[in-house]
């Protein structure tokens, strides 16, 4: 009788996430046939191109010229904000933020989306008593923000359309 409960209850939780829509973040599937990422060799340039190429379907092209579209980083910034001091004036907790702008554009240079941005936030509280791991607690957090840049910037790709020939020229 409870195997049977509970295997009712386990077939109304899978209809219910089905119902409302719920799906596995599947493959990517870029809308390029190939795309150029001028970012460079740095942390995010490789992990993008590490993940375009594990997508299957567009190939990463060596120069612009050779591109359906490229991908070009318009700047990038990162800071962090004290968000609360102690009643000695000892910074208790901080923001970090990261902003990443972006534009793709096509073979002749024209705007397939307009620059863009993607602004990641983290909270980090800090001790003065534990300096070495709040500051290995915030490199983690930083490395962990670049991760989530690339699958944000990689979930925009796909949905950014290439524009028909007729619109580009």
């Amino acid at each position: 009788m409870i195997r049977l409960v509970r295997d009712v209850v386990f077939a109304c939780a899978v209809l219910a996430l089905s119902g409302c829509g719920f799906q596995l973040r599947g493959a990517y599937s870029l809308p390029y046939e190939s795309i150029y990422v001028a970012a460079g060799d740095n942390v995010i340039g490789a992990g993008l191109k590490r993940q375009i190429r594990a997508s299957g379907g567009t190939r990463v092209a060596e120069t612009a010229e050779d591109a359906q579209a490229s991908f070009i980083p318009a700047g990038e910034w990162r800071d962090s904000i004290i968000m609360s001091l102690s009643g000695s004036g000892r910074v208790r907790e901080k923001r970090l933020r990261y902003r990443y702008a972006y534009r793709i554009v096509n073979a002749k240079g024209r705007d397939l989306v307009p620059q863009a941005y993607v602004e990641l936030t983290r909270d980090v509280s800090y001790a003065d008593s534990a300096t070495l791991a709040k500051t290995q607690e915030e490199e983690l957090l930083w490395r962990d923000m670049e991760s989530d840049l690339i699958q944000q910037l990689m979930r925009r790709l796909v949905t950014a359309k290439p524009k028909p020939p007729a619109e580009t020229e």
